[in-house]
């Protein structure tokens, strides 16, 4: 497996597919074709299908400038594509082609380029289930977090340092902005409502709902606003990590410095679903984006209260277990409808997967790795109407026009 810096990328929303992963495809590509005069950027597959909706024109053209750029929404899918969020450049210099590239964005703001295999991370984990993880931690003595430092080195705590801050920030920020979502559907900001209105004679468990909800909410949010986001592992997903592990930090007092080895613990299994199925909603539906999301969080949420790695594992698989078949099928191809309350929905189901580890551990039948197989199983055998391509499900079913009216 590779780093889990390969999990968490900071970047601007509102896709890691659509925005992050083509940003970073059309940076490299100006840089090796800085001599042209021009450019064309052909997107296929989802990327074409819901591409406006998600702003991709938008940040190509936006890193191509001064440049003029034209942007191709094909509604064919030449041989040779397999991915489902492909698109073709073409540097353009005297009317004529100087060069192409091929660029599949694979997930998580990565990106694969066709016949290169310098821009690939290499592999620095020799273990590629949590069944060998489990192995060689308990071989050695190890927690799950001592076994991500052992891989990735002592510097991987800074990079995660940095991380959990601008995790914490996009929290803040979002609970401080209100007014509407871009994008025409008038999706008004509710963090900041969740947040500061408590229910009459509210009890503890609806508290602890509003408030995760409310970070949930500020984090999605600030990503459906073009904001600073961190990919956890995705930016469709990035509200359900950081709502979780900021309230427990708030509620049990931990520190930075046991935060980040939650955060580390998170990355793995959000590296060990990315390694053996996916984390794109194109290749496999929402339960790639939001179902890792939430065996993230309860992973790290099992970790930080205490548990065995045994019980880690079972949060996790009763997470991701719990999300099989879930569509991705964004109104208008925007990341706010049903995506924000996605977030918030699956940072308390993370808590509840982490409870019901401590209380059923020695009943577990379903294994992390195989059901990290059946949602890959599950994903590729979903109708491409409803991986992303807003052509079915509430994306269909959703009147755009009577709901203005």
């Amino acid at each position: 497996m590779k780093s889990i810096r390969d999990i968490y990328k900071i970047g601007k929303g509102p896709s890691s597919s659509h925005t992050i992963g083509p940003e970073r495809a059309a940076k490299l590509f100006r840089s090796e074709y800085p001599e042209a005069d021009g450019y064309r950027v052909v997107l296929y597959g989802s990327l074409s299908k819901t591409g406006k909706g998600h702003g991709t024109d938008r940040v190509l053209r936006e890193v191509l400038a001064p440049l003029p750029t034209e942007i191709v929404f094909s509604t064919e899918t030449p041989p040779g594509v397999h991915h489902p969020n492909t698109m073709d450049f073409f540097a353009l210099k005297d009317g004529r082609e100087a060069g192409t590239m091929r660029v599949e964005s694979v997930g998580g703001g990565d990106i694969h380029i066709e016949g290169r295999d310098d821009l690939e991370l290499p592999e620095i984990y020799p273990e590629n289930s949590f069944a060998e993880v489990e192995q060689f931690c308990r071989f050695r003595g190890l927690d799950l977090a001592e076994y991500v430092e052992i891989n990735e080195g002592e510097d991987i705590w800074e990079f995660l340092d940095e991380i959990w801050r601008t995790m914490q920030k996009s929290v803040e920020d979002g609970l401080l902005t209100e007014g509407m979502l871009p994008g025409g559907l008038r999706v008004e900001r509710k963090a900041k409502i969740l947040f500061e209105h408590p229910a009459p004679n509210e009890v503890p468990q609806v508290r602890e709902c509003r408030i995760i909800s409310a970070y949930a909410f500020a984090v999605s949010e600030q990503n459906a606003d073009c904001g600073t986001i961190v990919t956890a592992p995705t930016c469709g997903a990035c509200g359900v990590v950081p709502a979780s592990l900021v309230y427990v930090q708030q509620q049990r007092k931990l520190t930075d410095e046991q935060m980040l080895r939650g955060l580390a613990v998170a990355g793995l299994i959000g590296n060990l679903v990315k390694h053996n199925a996916s984390i794109s909603g194109a290749e496999c539906g929402c339960q790639a984006e939001i179902g890792t999301a939430c065996a993230m969080a309860a992973a790290a949420l099992t970790y930080l209260f205490g548990l065995k790695t045994n019980q880690i594992q079972y949060a996790a698989e009763i997470a991701l277990e719990h999300h099989l078949g879930l569509t991705c099928d964004p109104i208008c191809g925007l990341v706010q409808v049903p995506c924000i309350e996605r977030n918030a929905v699956a940072a308390m189901r993370a808590m509840n997967s982490c409870n019901l580890a401590y209380f059923l551990t020695d009943t577990q039948r379903i294994s992390f790795d195989m059901v990290v197989k059946t949602m890959y199983e599950t994903g590729v055998n979903l109708n491409q109407r409803f991986r992303e391509t807003s052509e079915g499900g509430l994306a269909k079913m959703f009147n755009r026009r009577r709901h203005e009216l």
